[in-house]
């Protein structure tokens, strides 16, 4: 909450300095005319047009800025400006990641995790990942970090209600201190009690950026600091004893607090920082367009320090029939860190006739791993993973009027993990609406450090192991339409495949069988069909979101739905003499029974479980959204059907999904 201060205080304080000219701001219908609200253009290249920071001096303040002068770059360099539209995308954006969570299905609390119900094995990473993935649904990475340039002030303010106690608000502010430097500040924050018991959620995304150029446009400079920590109560979900009053829907028990719970005394935490620079110097560039070539030098470094860390007051006979056996039965913490310091060195060439090339090398040195030594049963487990990984690695980029090739290879070439990769698109624009793009992606990758080395004070949570890379490949084709449909397929083979499951071998029944990691021996091919579509009629609208996946995998390692689908039928028009944009509707939510997996709090990840079939239950939300100016409001009634069409909706075994609930929220930009 400090930090939260902390950062309103600051934008306070920036809104009221004159370091930059502040011209006046039309409205946006009068500024730019959006031929889709459903999206805004995307262009990797820099505007023809000047922005407006380059053109204004003392003499012409009051040239009017408009809203495409906004602009967002992405760690692609790609550029967008800012939308301030109330689309379907938006409603489908307004939530606790702040992005289209199709394909997963949360859980009760806000800012727990996320159970998976597709996977996209693409992949262009040479190093392992850290451990606990599923805390890592909210985890800012670099690429979830852009930048900004703009010709006045701008902030966004999003107020989100939790469950129970709490709120989720997400604080953004931006300015440009000259044409040439712009700085940025966010801080994502939540606190949620949650409905049943010990579920309480606490979450923090610092942010802060810095985008400069020189005034030659010779050299330009990107960087960040994050931090963030993730805590969450862990419960173990509800007792099996429980499970069966819940889906029998027992009156006394829709209070979700009596339900009980596995346990009461555990937490987990993820916390991270990172500090990213990413800068270039032009040693030949293009002077005009009939320049022929540009020759410049880039370095990339980024230093990240990663902690995840479990935290139990005591071992009951209960965690024990859970996790198995103990080292110690009283206050205890398992925790893990990772330090990785990455630098890369970049030769870019571009020529008009052979495209934009690229040379790398790179250097990953990591430290992973305990401050302590456990030998069990004569086997000595190691405390850490260190060492440097080299690799080189190149990009190849082309436009040819309506024609665009891309391609990106990487390789280890020494060092203590191997891994390689390459990946290449080809994308054809046959017209103004209807474009067409096939890919192809091949990737050799260790399995992440946790399945590699992990230490618990639960005995069975102890290991050190030496599995062979994953290999995935990956055909796909996609194409986009606004008037026909989005249409993507992907097939992928993967061998190797990582998991973690209960290892039975031995188990006598009625005991619980412990969680370890395994790799798969057989082959498993994945094929998904994903269609996007929205059709409209006057100001109604039904947009469909549809995913079909196939999987042929002998050990049933790989479980999804075969279909799921989202579809919104909606109303939307401007009313009260075009004073209020207004969006209302209602969407259904569905996804086939599976063998879904089950989630272990103490790893933070999920485990395949082949007993139990979940799934096959409608969720239904109603919504109102308004848009007033640059304001934005939406309002929600979650899940309203619970009541009538079972209790049988769960995110994962032993974890209900959410009951109904009225939740309500706004995101408000101030363009200064």
């Amino acid at each position: 909450m400090m930090r939260l201060i902390l950062v309103l205080f600051l934008m306070f304080l920036f809104s009221n300095a004159d370091a930059q000219v502040k011209p006046k701001l039309l409205k946006e219908a009068d500024t730019v005319s959006l031929k889709s609200q459903d999206s805004l253009k995307t262009s990797s290249k820099p505007k023809s047009k000047k922005n407006l920071l380059d053109k204004l001096d003392p003499k012409t303040k009051e040239e009017k800025a408009k809203i495409s002068d906004y602009l967002i770059i992405s760690h692609k360099n790609d550029t967008t400006f800012v939308d301030t539209t109330l689309t379907i995308q938006k409603e489908y954006k307004f939530n606790y990641l702040r992005k289209d969570n199709f394909g997963l299905i949360p859980f009760s609390n806000l800012g727990q995790t996320y159970n998976s119900l597709t996977h996209n094995f693409e992949n262009t990473s040479l190093m392992p990942s850290f451990g606990a993935r599923a805390r890592h649904f909210n985890y800012m990475e670099v690429e979830d970090i852009n930048y900004y340039r703009v010709p006045t002030p701008l902030t966004e303010l999003m107020f989100k209600s939790a469950f129970e106690q709490g709120q989720l608000a997400d604080s953004f502010f931006t300015v440009n201190t000259s044409p040439q430097l712009n700085f940025s500040i966010a801080y994502k924050g939540l606190r949620s009690l949650g409905k049943y018991q010990h579920l309480l959620t606490s979450t923090g995304n610092f942010r802060f950026t810095t985008n400069y150029q020189t005034k030659n446009k010779r050299y330009w400079a990107r960087t960040h600091m994050v931090t963030q920590d993730l805590l969450n109560q862990e419960n173990g979900g509800l007792q099996d004893a429980m499970v069966e009053n819940f889906e029998n829907g027992v009156e006394e028990f829709l209070d979700r607090s009596i339900l009980e719970v596995n346990f009461e005394n555990a937490e987990n935490i993820l916390k991270g920082k990172r500090f990213h620079l990413e800068h270039n110097y032009s040693i030949i560039r293009k002077k005009d367009s009939l320049s022929k070539s540009k020759l410049s030098i880039g370095h990339i470094i980024s230093l990240k320090d990663k902690s995840y860390q479990y935290d139990q007051s005591s071992v009951s006979d209960r965690e024990t029939s859970y996790f198995g056996e103990a080292f110690k039965r009283l206050s205890f913490r398992d925790r893990v860190t990772l330090e990785n310091l990455y630098n890369q060195l970049q030769l870019n060439y571009s020529n008009n006739i052979l495209g934009d090339l690229q040379f790398n090398i790179s250097n990953n040195n990591f430290n992973y791993g305990y401050n302590k030594v456990i030998v069990l049963n004569g086997n000595t487990i190691t405390n850490r993973l260190k060492g440097d990984v080299l690799s080189a690695g190149g990009k190849y980029h082309k436009q040819f009027e309506n024609f665009e090739l891309y391609g990106e290879l990487g390789v280890n070439v020494s060092g203590d993990f191997d891994g390689n990769f390459i990946k290449a698109h080809a994308t054809f624009k046959l017209n103004n609406d209807l474009s067409a793009t096939a890919s192809i992606n091949h990737s050799s990758k260790a399995p992440n450090y946790n399945v590699l080395l992990y230490q618990s004070n639960y005995i069975n949570y102890n290991w050190k192991n030496n599995f062979n890379n994953t290999k995935t490949q990956q055909l796909a084709f996609q194409l986009k339409s606004e008037k026909i449909a989005n249409i993507l397929v992907d097939y992928s083979k993967i061998n190797d495949y990582t998991y973690f499951k209960r290892d039975d071998i031995g188990i006598p029944d009625g005991e619980l069988a412990p969680i370890k990691p395994f790799q798969n021996n057989k082959s498993i091919s994945y094929l998904r069909v994903k269609l996007d579509r929205e059709v409209k009629v006057g100001k109604f609208a039904l947009h469909n979101t549809i995913l079909y996946q196939n999987t042929q995998d002998e050990n049933n390692v790989l479980n999804v739905p075969e279909l799921t689908t989202r579809n919104t039928l909606y109303y939307s028009s401007h009313v009260f003499k075009k004073a209020l944009y207004l969006q209302t509707g209602v969407t259904f939510n569905y996804f086939t029974k599976y063998k879904m997996n089950s989630y272990d709090p103490l790893l933070a990840e999920f485990y395949v479980q082949t007993e139990k079939e979940y799934g096959a239950f409608p969720r239904l939300d109603f919504f109102i959204n308004a848009k007033i100016r640059q304001t934005r409001i939406y309002l929600k009634a979650e899940h309203f059907n619970s009541a009538f069409t079972g209790y049988n909706y769960f995110s994962a075994p032993n974890n209900p999904y959410r009951d109904f609930t009225v939740r309500f929220g706004v995101v408000w930009n101030f363009f200064m």
